[in-house]
């Protein structure tokens, strides 16, 4: 035990001489794809997986997803034979060697599912020529493909590619942008502006939503620049904390309470996530529209926040905050009047659920925004006579019976004050209209 125990204390002496730490920090600052925790995953399995296309390794070869396998190697050959092309192959995989160490960086413990270089090399170009495929084909901008394809064609787009779409969203079947801007720089014999890839992405991600700034840079993969698109808004009115301070420990009333409160809901002028706003007992929230993908797409975009140091905390706030408002379908209601929750997935209560569902061991940063509005909603809620106001709607305004019984009881109390009033008004009015008494027959005269 004792010779052993030295052999311990021998190794951990050998280990502290390989100890790096400005090595470990960039080691650790070059991931961004990452594989998923069994802690996370546990919660809901089906959400980080993908369902019809791998992109990248850790997916790649599973059964499931064999059969887009073949229509990846089309949508190369696609790339590469159009005609006009002023690029040899050769020019695409010795472009894409180029960056193959940063992208082997970009996924956690690669080395444990794709360790040959040359594999992994091929992998990208075909899986980065077939996102570039997909991605254009829905925009209308290939027409090179039959009719009848399955997959790039107007078909396609409509039963095939919401599907795809779905996997791009999935935080371990990421690829780095790096790859899309290498092969279009190829293909274009000049370097491409990494604006222009962003859009590209957001585009085919989510049609709807506004451009990215220009300047951000090349985003790090898909999830990357979708989850920048949900938050490019700046919050405004940010109070700046001089010291630590903790998050609130208060649990928020749900939205009907609040608004029984005194509370008032309205949209918030842009979709941010982060244009959550309190002011003068108005609670401002961004339109959000709730439909079969919302939950994966929060699940993998809180996982992505979760695992990628410094990415920030702001949609997994927003879950917290959502899931501390909407506690019944009554909550959902409500916020749907206001136009601020558009459900389209059926009942309210199925809304309900899957927000209480998203924040299974959510935590608020103490650095959010939205504890700030936490705060001053608390406060709010704390004032007598909003307490007052709230416990009377809460007691007597529940159902027409407490009402009509609060209501009765008011006009009997008031009847029987005026009752009351009438009985007592002859009396005084005879006492005052009855003449001056006359003054005693002795009484004495004034000194």
């Amino acid at each position: 035990m004792a010779t052993g125990e030295r052999q311990w204390v021998v190794d951990v002496r050998n280990r502290l001489k390989d100890v790096n730490l400005s090595a470990e920090m960039e080691q650790w600052g070059k991931h961004s794809i990452y594989r998923v925790p069994s802690c996370i995953k546990d919660l809901d399995p089906k959400a980080y997986k993908p369902q019809v296309v791998s992109f990248g390794p850790f997916h790649h070869g599973e059964a499931h997803l064999q059969p887009m396998e073949e229509h990846k190697q089309r949508a190369l050959m696609h790339f590469l034979r159009r005609p006009n092309v002023p690029f040899e192959f050769d020019d695409l995989v010795a472009a894409v060697y180029e960056v193959v160490q940063p992208l082997q960086d970009a996924y956690q413990k690669l080395e444990e599912v794709f360790s040959n270089k040359d594999r992994f090399v091929e992998l990208m170009i075909v899986d980065g020529c077939f996102m570039l495929e997909v991605i254009r084909v829905t925009a209308g901008r290939s027409s090179d493909y039959a009719s009848n394809d399955p997959i790039f064609s107007r078909h396609g787009v409509l039963y095939t590619v919401p599907y795809i779409r779905r996997d791009m969203l999935m935080i371990e079947n990421q690829l780095p942008l790096l790859v899309l801007e290498k092969l279009i720089a190829v293909e274009t014999g000049k370097p491409m502006n990494e604006d222009l890839i962003n859009r590209l992405v957001l585009k085919f991600l989510s049609p709807a939503s506004r451009p990215l700034a220009a300047g951000l840079g090349l985003g790090l993969h898909p999830l990357d620049v979708f989850r920048k698109s949900m938050l490019q808004s700046p919050p405004r009115g940010l109070r700046r904390r001089t010291t630590f301070e903790p998050a609130s420990s208060e649990i928020i009333r749900s939205a009907v309470e609040l608004y029984e409160a005194g509370i008032r809901f309205k949209k918030s002028k842009t979709e941010s996530l982060r244009d959550i706003q309190f002011k003068h007992g108005v609670l401002s929230l961004p339109v959000i529209v709730v439909d079969d993908s919302t939950e994966y797409m929060f699940l993998n975009l809180m996982a992505f926040e979760r695992l990628h140091v410094g990415a920030g905390n702001e949609v997994t706030s927003y879950v917290f905050f959502m899931d501390n408002i909407v506690d019944s379908s009554k909550d959902v209601s409500l916020l749907n009047s206001r136009g601020i929750i558009q459900n389209a997935i059926g009942s309210d209560k199925a809304v309900a659920k899957l927000f209480n569902s998203l924040s299974k061991d959510v935590v608020l940063d103490p650095e959010s925004s939205l504890d700030d509005v936490h705060r001053m909603v608390s406060e709010y809620c704390r004032k007598p006579w909003n307490m007052w106001r709230a416990n009377l709607i809460h007691t007597y305004f529940r159902s027409p019976w407490a009402f009509l019984s609060l209501a009765a009881a008011i006009f009997l109390l008031v009847m029987t004050i005026m009752q009351t009033v009438y009985t007592v008004m002859p009396y005084y009015q005879s006492k005052s209209s009855s003449p001056p008494l006359p003054p005693p027959p002795f009484a004495p005269s004034p000194q």
